[in-house]
């Protein structure tokens, strides 16, 4: 079964139990997932991937308006933000923890042999980490950590 099938399924099995949150998620996210579907000259179905790189996205932008909105004292709209963002993170791989992103970036500098090299292998070092990390942990949080094992030499 699919990933996308498998969202369709979980939305008809939470539609059927009266679990609101759940069911209004699964439609926000499937609504993404069509809309990427459509996105572009022509309409495809999307990849297992591509369909956990919209989840990734989904969840990410649930996790800085949840920042948002406490920042903003909107505790209520924060905490529903965080309970979509838990949904999602059901059908996520399980994220990478900050010391295994800090263990993989150094070991990535180390076998590139870029270490002392500065900024300036940024690029080389991320393209090497994406593929590795897509999914399991946020770009931004694997590129600070990059950035600053690289500056560090």
């Amino acid at each position: 079964m699919s990933l996308k099938e498998q969202l369709r399924t979980d939305l008809t099995a939470a539609m059927k139990a009266r679990d609101e949150l759940r069911s209004s998620t699964l439609r926000m996210v499937l609504t993404a997932v069509t809309n990427a579907e459509v996105a572009g000259k022509e309409a495809k179905q999307l990849s297992d991937d591509e369909v956990l790189g919209v989840l990734t996205s989904e969840a990410k932008k649930r996790r800085e308006a949840a920042e948002a909105f406490a920042d903003a004292g909107r505790e209520e709209s924060a905490a529903k933000e965080q309970a979509e963002a838990a949904v999602i993170a059901t059908y996520l791989p399980e994220q990478l923890s900050q010391s295994e992103i800090e263990e993989l970036v150094t070991r990535t500098i180390d076998e590139l042999g870029v270490r002392g090299d500065g900024p300036r292998a940024m690029g080389r070092v991320m393209g090497v980490l994406t593929p590795q990390t897509k999914g399991r942990a946020d770009g931004g949080a694997v590129a600070a950590v990059v950035k600053q094992q690289l500056a560090a030499g």
